[in-house]
């Protein structure tokens, strides 16, 4: 594998060029920074994080519906990453910290499963992207208890893209695409990035090999002036995607427009339960109305970080007031979170 990277690494300096690649993949930010990736690469080759953790982009609105659903009485259900991440003035966490019942969960199958056995309301929070929100479909359509229902956060990957592309903020010049999001939605959704704007793209898995490869591939089209979608992650991508899983998508979510943490308004970007299933739907079921958000704590660059124009080394809070044992911003919270990966490999950049 040493001998491989090499070859790969001696073909990059090869055709290397000033560039700026942008990943949006938490799994991919762990890679690059456990093996010290960056430091292999020439230095004109810059490779950024995006809005790759779920986790990170769910906004504080969404935290604060929670809490107003917590503070009704009602089982929250939820990933364990979810609980400190920070809403207006709160956390999931310090809710149940003063009595409310919210309890960690490993998927939605859980949450169904807990309640079975509840006569209480249970919520699900169901965070994810595309690669997560099958299997909230998949539950909703085999016909969960009365007493269940989900708040959507499921959030979509090609429209955040499309709004910083279109936006200038980050100036990338090519994509390296999540394999697991692609697994499900296929290589299509991406063409469009490469044929209107440009953009060389390379749909990559999450080895060091994976990686290197896909900076490679990207420098190829660069240097031939092609502008396209390569598939990397042959071995788990095919083009159409996983088409019995979009179809569960369809049948059970519309696309409508919200905004991300660090994010405006993101057109078509969020999936929200169908009326069909209004019934498991939290937002319906309990009438959720927040009015005031505080996007983020002080001092915090989370935003900037997840649009990929920060680095975690440049918040004044890094390693100081803000560290995994005690997470100020939500890249902090996640182990897909930019900051929670710098944090233990910043040493490696």
């Amino acid at each position: 594998m040493k001998n491989l990277s090499r070859e790969i690494v001696g073909r990059i300096e090869e055709i290397s060029q000033p560039v700026k690649i942008m990943h949006v993949c938490g799994s991919h930010e762990h890679t690059i920074m456990h093996h010290g990736i960056r430091t292999l690469l020439p230095e004109e080759v810059e490779v950024v994080a995006g809005p790759g953790c779920p986790v990170c982009c769910v906004p504080a609105r969404e935290i604060d519906e929670c809490l107003q659903l917590a503070e009704k009485g009602v089982t929250i259900t939820t990933f364990g990453d979810m609980l400190r991440v920070p809403g207006s003035e709160s956390s999931l966490a310090e809710a149940k910290e003063d009595g409310a019942d919210v309890r960690i969960v490993y998927g939605v199958n859980n949450a169904v499963e807990i309640a079975q056995k509840l006569d209480n309301e249970v919520v699900f929070m169901s965070a994810g992207f595309e690669t997560t929100a099958p299997t909230t479909a998949s539950e909703l359509l085999a016909g969960p208890p009365e007493n269940f229902s989900i708040l959507s956060c499921h959030r979509m990957i090609p429209p955040a893209l499309q709004f910083l592309i279109e936006s200038g903020e980050v100036n990338l010049n090519a994509l390296i695409e999540p394999g697991h999001v692609a697994t499900i939605i296929g290589t299509k959704p991406y063409e469009i990035f490469s044929e209107k704007y440009g953009i060389p793209q390379v749909v990559a898995g999450f080895n060091p090999l994976d990686v290197l490869m896909a900076v490679y591939m990207i420098l190829r089209q660069i240097k031939a002036g092609k502008a396209e979608v390569q598939n990397e992650y042959k071995r788990a991508v095919r083009e159409e995607g996983n088409l019995k899983a979009q179809k569960a998508l369809d049948d059970v979510f519309y696309i409508t427009s919200r905004e991300w943490r660090g994010f405006p308004e993101i057109p078509d970007s969020v999936m929200e339960v169908r009326d069909e299933f209004s019934q498991f739907n939290a937002r319906e079921k309990f009438d959720i109305k927040v009015e005031r958000v505080k996007e983020a704590p002080t001092g915090c660059i989370c935003g900037p970080i997840l649009r990929g124009v920060a680095r975690p080394e440049e918040c004044k809070l890094f390693k100081e007031e803000c560290t995994p044992m005690n997470p100020i911003g939500a890249c902090m919270v996640s182990k897909e979170g930019t900051c929670n990966i710098a944090h233990r490999y910043s040493s490696l950049k």
